[in-house]
């Protein structure tokens, strides 16, 4: 079971796509290296194809838990070393207007019936 952090967004405008995605990878693969998350995906919308207005760019970050995420966002919170260097490259290339995140969970799990 595992929890799963979702972003959508656009590179902003003049940013070359490819260029946007690497740097993603770069951040996100320190952080799978300091067994922040299992695994992340970095995902374009193949040919617009869409049923509601999302950006083109959907990001899946895969945790085992809560506690494993808050501890990502603590250490990308320190804002020291190399982590941040990717964190802030990845930023600056992001239409913050365009952003929409969720955090969903498998389920059924464990707690079905305790917490819903």
């Amino acid at each position: 079971m595992s929890d799963i952090y979702h972003i959508w967004c656009n590179p902003k405008e003049g940013v070359d796509a490819v260029d946007f995605a690497k740097k993603i990878h770069l951040f996100l693969g320190e952080l799978v290296k300091a067994d922040k998350l299992q695994s992340f995906r970095v995902m374009r919308m193949k040919l617009g194809f869409r049923s509601m207005d999302l950006p083109d760019f959907h990001i899946m970050m895969e945790t085992r838990n809560m506690q494993q995420l808050d501890d990502a966002m603590s250490l990308v919170g320190r804002r020291t070393g190399e982590l941040e260097g990717h964190h802030v490259t990845m930023n600056q290339l992001v239409d913050i207007h365009t952003i929409q995140h969720a955090l969903y969970r498998d389920y059924p799990d464990e707690f079905l019936g305790k917490t819903d």
